[in-house]
């Protein structure tokens, strides 16, 4: 499903700033893979995401999505692959545009573009019942700019978005970041739940130990631009948060720099 193949990235070549973000990483998805990403500041797992995307190209290996050839694909020709979720929930959503007009984008995309704009009423029903299953009370306020929504209402929104045409690789980066724990626990319930009724690949970059255990079928942690530690199946099944960090105190060699909020629940 996802194959990346020896890619390197670096930022500010020739400079004092001169960063090496990923150093010859390789990696494979199969089909329904739920891989969480992991690691510290630095470590890479935002760039490697972000150059799965096309938001970066990398400076040298190969990507493959469905054993098509995507490296050298722009973000925008690259998207009809991908769902993506991002950290800010303003981001992913129109903020001027209603709730309904927000979903028909998503989910006209990849079909074609017709003088017709309207939305249908077996559409508007199909949204509504889409809505319902968030259980936000979205459905009664279809008509509501989405500027108007609360993060967690919004972010929940922009994953409806991103999995409503089913993608070949839905892409999480820190989704849950940014809101209040509460919140947070309920779009990462409506992510396992997506992800497991469409059985969609999915890699979802965290920095919450306790989320990257408890979630997927494979945990990956990454330091110093490479993959230091892969783990799946009853392995990651046993894992708890002190055996990770045991993890990333080995590979790091400096507990202290531990971020707070990859052992914050």
């Amino acid at each position: 499903m996802l194959r990346v193949e020896k890619i390197s990235k670096v930022f500010n070549p020739g400079t004092v700033n001169e960063r090496l973000a990923l150093d010859q990483v390789s990696l494979t998805l199969n089909p329904g893979d739920f891989v969480t990403v992991i690691g510290g500041n630095g470590a890479g797992k935002s760039t490697l995401l972000n150059c799965v995307a096309g938001v970066y190209p990398p400076d040298g290996g190969d990507i493959f999505i469905d054993d098509v050839q995507v490296t050298k694909l722009p973000e925008y020709k690259r998207a009809k692959y991908l769902g993506r979720v991002f950290q800010d929930p303003m981001m992913g959503t129109a903020a001027d545009m209603n709730i309904e007009e927000n979903l028909a984008l998503a989910y006209r995309r990849g079909k074609p573009r017709t003088l017709r704009w309207g939305i249908t009423a077996s559409e508007r029903k199909l949204y509504q019942q889409m809505l319902a299953t968030l259980e936000l009370g979205l459905e009664d306020r279809m008509s509501s700019k989405v500027g108007l929504l609360s993060g967690g209402q919004r972010q929940a929104l922009t994953l409806l978005m991103a999995t409503i045409q089913q993608p070949r690789l839905l892409l999480l980066d820190e989704h849950t970041a940014a809101l209040d724990p509460k919140t947070a626990r309920k779009v990462l319930e409506l992510s396992e739940r997506f992800i497991r009724e469409s059985e969609l690949t999915t890699m979802m970059v965290t920095h919450n130990m306790r989320d990257a255990i408890k979630v997927g079928n494979r945990l990956i942690m990454m330091a110093g631009g490479t993959i230091a530690i892969d783990v799946s199946g009853e392995e990651k099944a046993r894992l708890t948060v002190e055996d990770l960090l045991k993890m990333f105190e080995r590979v790091r060699g400096d507990a202290e720099e531990i971020p707070d909020r990859m052992v914050l629940g």
